[in-house]
């Protein structure tokens, strides 16, 4: 299973519209957020790349005003990591994969008031937008282009879920387009009043839910820590493997 998650994650990177190759990367680029999750490279499978692919592909980041990093399972191109440590990358984190069939799914806790939904005007994506670039640590408004983002996600046949509690906007979160029968579940963000109130559990229950009902067979994420992971196996989620997060700092000066 962690080999065809890493599959449908390059996949996805093929797919996404601001994707570029650099030797045998492929990089998916957010024009809109310059968040470090949101900008990453996936290798080929079993990539050796040399030095100078390497350098380039730090040079393609910066070039964007992007932090140089990448995101994948370390089974599947096993030469990479030795080459980006080399060249002066640091792993930031292995995190575990967690995936969940349907006949897995758990009901999570209920939390009276919550309301989840698909955004649909103007004003539910804006709230989309501003709950999840402040619930993963923006400051101040987001970029304009960000709804737009979600607005898109949700035109393209991925899924898009505003949670609120009591009328106000209490998390976001999403499962992307179904490849090959797979979904992620991404952007899971939970607005800083509303947290250890189960939310995240009830809208990851929601997203995963409906990502069954459209026809996928697993739903896969990567928790963010271990409170995280937590409340994902809570719901049914297991781990399946482990992802590498590695990246190059700006250079001093």
């Amino acid at each position: 299973m962690d080999i065809e998650v890493q599959e449908y994650a390059r996949a996805l990177a093929l797919r996404s519209p601001g994707h570029y190759r650099v030797g045998p990367f492929t990089v998916r680029h957010n024009p809109l957020w310059t968040l470090k999750y949101a900008n990453y490279a996936i290798p080929d499978r079993d990539a050796e790349p040399s030095a100078a692919e390497v350098t380039a592909l730090i040079d393609a980041f910066r070039e964007r005003e992007r932090m140089p990093r990448l995101e994948y399972l370390p089974v599947w191109a096993p030469a990479v990591e030795p080459a980006l440590l080399a060249a002066g990358f640091t792993v930031e984190n292995r995190a575990p994969l967690l995936a969940c069939a349907p006949e897995a799914l758990l009901p999570p806790k209920p939390v009276d008031g919550l309301r989840i939904a698909v955004p649909v005007t103007d004003a539910e994506f804006a709230d989309a937008a501003r709950t999840q670039h402040q619930g993963f640590g923006g400051e101040g408004e987001p970029a304009e282009d960000m709804a737009h983002g979600l607005r898109k996600a949700a035109a393209d046949g991925g899924i898009v879920a505003l949670a609120t509690l009591d009328a106000a906007p209490a998390g976001v979160g999403g499962c992307s387009i179904a490849v090959g029968g797979l979904s992620e579940l991404v952007g899971l963000a939970v607005a800083e009043t509303f947290r250890r109130r189960g939310v995240g559990a009830a809208l990851s229950a929601w997203l995963t839910e409906r990502a069954f009902g459209q026809g996928c067979r697993t739903v896969w994420l990567e928790p963010g820590d271990g409170d995280a992971e937590r409340i994902y196996a809570s719901i049914g989620y297991r781990r399946i493997g482990e992802k590498l997060n590695i990246s190059l700092a700006p250079a001093a000066g």
